[in-house]
């Protein structure tokens, strides 16, 4: 009777599904860290650069331009090929764009260098949102860690930038290279050897109808989200009395609920279904910015900021996840749409929300938000179980 050589053991090194998730998740906070920032610089070009208001707003364009139109185009090149350096890649470029930016001379120079800067956003979300996808399955609970992470970045941004950027000057945007350089390194070491093979093949039927009636919705959310963050602040100063501080603790409680809404709404999606969902999140927000537009206290009307935060972004990370259900043989397309370019299209709005303003003040784009909502609950009704 022989004896077999027992088999030394393999330890698999690959990180589990929930680790991945979480390095998905910090790695879209870095990423989105950097679109939080061009808000938080670009004020600092005026004071320190004599840059002229158009000047100013041409340097958030030129971000917003390359973060938002080219996301769709590369999550057709994402499903096409296997290009997992795509996302360390583009957090690389958001973060050398944006800190050299500051360094920069010649207007023209740090007008691309702010371009380069979104464009790597573009190139990071719908490759992270198809190996996010990957890694999560079909749990809306483990997307959510990837999608509250973009939030995580929003809502740090000007709490780190701030007080470097009044020691330092402009040139402070240097600090903030080293995070980009590091998560690529990261995810190049840790992602990529466990994605590495063909790519998997996707079965399944595309379905464009309920796929564009799922984007007008993320429209419409992109839409609340820009009127509120962008008034938020001056609502509480100019019609409610506050001081700058206890403004500044608004908008920090409402991008705080922006964080929990998106963790919550994947944990009910895994419950009650995506679709439910964003049909209860699209009701809950009429009463409550119905109810922030009219309490008259400002410390009472800080919790309410808080959950209009919290019900705004509850269909976020539900939306990403439903994009993908519709569009099964292209889920960066899909990322690349509800993450990019649709949640750009807000911004085309606040000129028309800044008009709002001059007329009736920060109170009147409020009242105007108030009634925006509804379009979402109609368009929820329209949507059809993938």
């Amino acid at each position: 009777m022989t004896q077999t050589a027992a088999l030394p053991e393999t330890r698999d090194t690959a990180p589990s599904p929930l680790r991945r998730m979480w390095l998905w998740g910090t790695a879209h906070a870095v990423d989105d860290l950097y679109q939080g920032l061009v808000p938080a610089v670009v004020p600092y070009f005026v004071l320190d650069r004599g840059y002229g208001y158009v000047a100013a707003t041409g340097l958030t364009l030129a971000a917003a331009l390359g973060a938002s139109i080219p996301q769709p185009f590369f999550g057709l090149l994402v499903d096409r090929r296997r290009l997992d350096w795509f996302a360390p890649a583009g957090v690389s470029l958001a973060g050398l764009g944006l800190g050299l930016a500051g360094l920069a001379g010649p207007y023209p120079l740090v007008l691309a260098l702010l371009f380069l800067s979104g464009l790597g956003v573009a190139m990071f979300h719908p490759a992270a949102g198809k190996g996010a996808r990957e890694s999560a399955g079909d749990s809306a609970a483990g997307m959510s860690i990837f999608a509250a992470g973009g939030s995580v970045g929003f809502f740090l941004a000007p709490v780190l930038a701030t007080p470097a950027l009044i020691a330092m000057g402009v040139g402070a945007t240097a600090l903030f290279i080293p995070p980009a350089v590091l998560t690529a390194f990261v995810m190049l070491r840790k992602h990529t050897r466990t994605a590495a093979g063909p790519a998997k093949a996707r079965t399944g039927t595309d379905r464009w109808g309920p796929f564009a009636v799922l984007t007008a919705i993320e429209v419409v959310r992109s839409i609340l989200w820009v009127g509120t963050i962008t008034f938020i602040e001056l609502y509480w100063i100019r019609h409610l009395g506050a001081s700058h501080a206890v403004a500044g603790i608004a908008l920090a409680g409402f991008m705080f609920g922006s964080v929990v809404g998106t963790l919550l709404g994947g944990r009910l999606a895994d419950r009650l279904g995506a679709i439910t969902v964003t049909r209860i999140g699209g009701v809950a927000i009429i009463p409550l910015l119905v109810l922030l537009r009219f309490v008259p206290d400002e410390y009472a009307a800080l919790a309410v900021a808080l959950a209009v935060g919290i019900a705004i972004n509850l269909p976020f990370v539900v939306l990403v996840k439903l994009a993908q259900d519709y569009l099964p043989t292209r889920p960066g397309t899909a990322a690349g749409v509800t993450l990019g370019l649709a949640m750009s299209v807000g911004g085309l709005f606040a000129p028309a929300f800044g008009l709002v303003a001059e007329h009736h003040g920060p109170e009147g784009v409020f009242t105007v938000l108030c009634a925006i909502p509804l379009v979402a609950v109609v368009l929820g009704m329209l949507l059809k179980r993938p």
